[in-house]
């Protein structure tokens, strides 16, 4: 066979599973077909089918189809985080700035903590974990702040299922994800940062900053249909210029999206690409992540790895944020609800962490006990919180 029959069999397996196992099984309660998809590109990939049938996946996953999936799995996910830098909104947070920053600071905080003991406790226990380009302090920061992620685009997406997007809940957490969402690009950047390379790093940002104002100019003055065209070739040359200095193309994609206006966009359109950016190319996205996942540390220490930091991560943001209810005088049970709803991952933190491998700074086994970590604490989010809404305080 060729390498377009090769694509278009990969291609069919990947839309093609993991939407029979979403419908016949009905884990829409448990497990989102994102989840489904995160977990079959899993199943898909060289550590799990690969070893059971080699002969297939080297057949069907050969290099030049290898290839040409990346190069829309590197699309998707920049369309992806760009939407996300767009609904990124701080406006409402500013207008109640004491509770949003006290909130967002403990939220974020607390599990960055506990997630940093997590990745000290790894170190110590086996030195495979930390990747050949990294530093001791890097690496525990970026397992921290991996076990600290509140995903934005995937917590819209849970809230809007359970019917409490535009309710006076959804809304207040949306407040805390977008401060916490921000700190997430920050702390990348600065574990990227590349003492070699920090003149093209000032000089991108120099140059970003004089064109942001540009562009946002523009943006203002023409239609609405215009400025999605005019936005994704903004979004290509953002990314262009973070990964030619250095920060990574995904750092680029969210600056690209952060410095434009929601209000510029019709909320439904917005909407509406995003679920068609999902439907259509990220698939393509989870099943290179699930080709990248490793088990050469062995299975147990790999799910024990993923144990403990998702331990750590629900321990670290349930505290943190029931440290804020306490000092902001919230009713009983209001943080264990929040806290739940800003324990969702899966998306944002795999893009996260995907840098990371990219970057060399953990392994692909760290990097594997960190997906399955994002995946259960994704999990976990609906079955606890929908029984609770009708308790919840507005």
């Amino acid at each position: 066979m060729n390498t377009t029959e090769l694509f278009l069999i990969a291609m069919t397996i990947i839309l093609g599973v993991p939407y029979l196992i979403w419908r016949v099984f009905r884990t829409d309660y448990w497990a989102p077909l994102v989840v489904v998809q995160i977990l079959t590109g899993i199943l898909l990939g060289p550590g799990v089918l690969g070893k059971v049938f080699p002969d297939y996946y080297t057949t069907v996953f050969a290099p030049p189809v290898i290839g040409a999936l990346n190069g829309i799995a590197w699309w998707a996910v920049m369309v992806f985080v760009w939407i996300a830098g767009i609904e990124l909104d701080l406006r409402d947070a500013w207008k109640q700035r004491r509770e949003c920053g006290t909130t967002a600071a403990l939220a974020l905080g607390v599990p960055l903590a506990t997630g940093c003991l997590a990745a000290l406790a790894m170190l110590a226990w086996h030195g495979g974990w930390m990747g050949e380009a990294a530093t001791t302090w890097q690496f525990v920061l970026g397992i921290g702040m991996a076990c600290a992620v509140t995903a934005l685009p995937i917590l819209i997406l849970l809230m809007e299922k359970m019917g409490i997007l535009r309710a006076p809940l959804g809304q207040r957490v949306l407040r805390y994800a977008s401060l916490d969402d921000l700190a997430i690009w920050a702390v990348l950047a600065i574990i990227l940062l590349d003492w070699k390379r920090v003149g093209h790093q000032v000089a991108f940002l120099a140059v970003f900053a004089v064109a942001s104002a540009a562009f946002r100019r523009l943006m203002a003055r023409v239609p609405e249909p215009d400025r999605y065209f005019i936005g994704l070739i903004w979004l290509a040359a953002c990314g262009y210029g973070a990964d030619w200095c250095g920060l990574h193309f995904m750092v680029g994609a969210f600056l690209a999206g952060a410095v434009m206006e929601r209000d510029w966009f019709t909320l439904e359109k917005l909407d509406g690409l995003r679920h068609n950016v999902l439907l259509v190319i990220m698939p393509v996205f989870f099943l290179s992540t699930g080709l990248r996942t490793n088990w050469q540390v062995g299975g147990t220490a790999v799910f024990a790895a993923a144990a403990l930091l998702l331990v750590a991560s629900v321990v670290g943001k349930l505290a943190g944020v029931g440290i804020a209810g306490k000092l902001l005088g919230w009713a009983r049970g209001d943080a264990w609800t929040i806290g739940w709803l800003l324990q969702t991952k899966a998306l944002i933190m795999i893009i996260f962490v995907n840098v990371l491998l990219d970057r060399h700074i953990i392994t692909s086994e760290t990097f594997t006990a960190l997906l399955l970590m994002a995946v259960a604490s994704t999990m976990l989010t609906t079955p606890i919180v929908k029984p609770r809404l009708k308790h919840f305080t507005p």
